[in-house]
């Protein structure tokens, strides 16, 4: 009896990593939007393609990605895979268009973000939490709220101008940044390669 309760302790082990663990590939956008449940206050990572792309918080705890624009809506082969383990999640967008795209990525507003994207106009709005932001070239606006939410601050253009009202900071030209401490406990970072920058 003991060893059957063992055993059946063992597998009941092993089995959590695999139910914590998924994978899932979606290879038309246009015709199959993606989504699934992930819960509020996961970490998040997000690899984008070139587009107009729009980041957007809501109450609901799922991600959900949806295109559209001129040539969006008539593209097949757009895909979105996206890896989960526990409360950590990658999710990936590519192939499409060149042009006339628009990429729109609903979360839970509770997310701590890491975001990686080549070009485009990029909307972040209604997240709270964490987040480091990359946009190699065009322009990238976030709402961080009231800027007493955040413990650090690092802010970074390579050509361009950074406009952070909430933070008092306002740059424009060659290699611009700036850096600050707070109280809060929330860190931001962002940089853009070549457009502007703005927190709002």
């Amino acid at each position: 009896m003991r060893f059957a309760i063992a055993f059946l302790s063992a597998v009941f082990l092993l089995a959590i990593p695999a139910v914590a663990q998924s994978k899932i590939e979606v290879d038309d956008l246009a015709h199959h939007p993606f989504e699934t449940d992930f819960p509020s206050g996961g970490q998040l990572s997000l690899h984008i393609r070139s587009a107009e792309i729009h980041i957007v918080g809501s109450d609901d705890n799922k991600i959900a990605v949806h295109i559209g624009g001129r040539e969006g809506s008539e593209s097949t082969d757009m895909q979105a895979r996206f890896e989960r383990s526990g409360n950590s999640g990658e999710l990936h967008v590519s192939g499409g268009p060149h042009n006339n795209l628009t990429i729109t990525v609903r979360l839970p507003k509770s997310s701590n973000l890491y975001v990686r994207i080549p070009a485009g106009d990029v909307e972040v709005k209604g997240i709270t939490g964490d987040k480091d932001i990359e946009l190699h070239a065009g322009d990238l606006k976030i709402s961080v709220g009231a800027s007493a939410d955040y413990a650090h601050v690092e802010a970074s253009v390579t050509t361009g101008e950074i406009d952070a009202e909430p933070f008092g900071e306002n740059h424009g030209g060659l290699f611009r940044s700036f850096e600050k401490s707070g109280s809060g406990k929330y860190k931001l970072v962002a940089h853009v390669g070549a457009g502007d920058l703005t927190l709002k």
